[in-house]
């Protein structure tokens, strides 16, 4: 019998990390959320993007925290890189696998970044 302890595994799949950012941005009431599977597409940078909006910076930047939170704490789990907090006009979130772009809904008009990428498959989940 050994005496050593394994540590708790609080990996999460994919689909888990997913569901958990989804959850972190409905709790802000984050709004227009859509999940782009990239995995199909030779040229993408990630696997998934998911994208939201704020009707304020102040809710922009809410929602990040939040997701950042709940990651930390549920997941054990850092962004790799985490940018645009200063203004909270667009907040990136890089979680490997996932990366998360919440902008100010202005700011998501002017940059469209779902056309960019319009070869995805999309995943609407609606406003709470």
């Amino acid at each position: 019998m050994s005496s050593q302890k394994e540590a708790p595994q609080n990996f999460l799949s994919e689909e888990a990390l997913n569901d958990l950012i989804i959850e972190a941005i409905q709790d802000i009431k984050g709004k227009n959320v859509l999940k782009l599977d990239l995995r199909q597409l030779e040229e993408a940078p990630t696997n998934f993007f998911i994208i939201c909006e704020g009707d304020s910076n102040t809710q922009v930047k809410a929602i990040s925290d939040n997701i950042h939170k709940r990651i930390k704490a549920e997941a054990q789990q850092l962004p790799s890189h985490y940018e645009g907090q200063q203004n909270s006009l667009w907040i990136l979130m890089d979680y490997f696998s996932t990366v998360v772009h919440i902008f100010y809904k202005d700011t998501r008009k002017f940059y469209e970044l779902e056309d960019l990428w319009s070869d995805a498959d999309f995943t609407e989940y609606e406003n709470l």
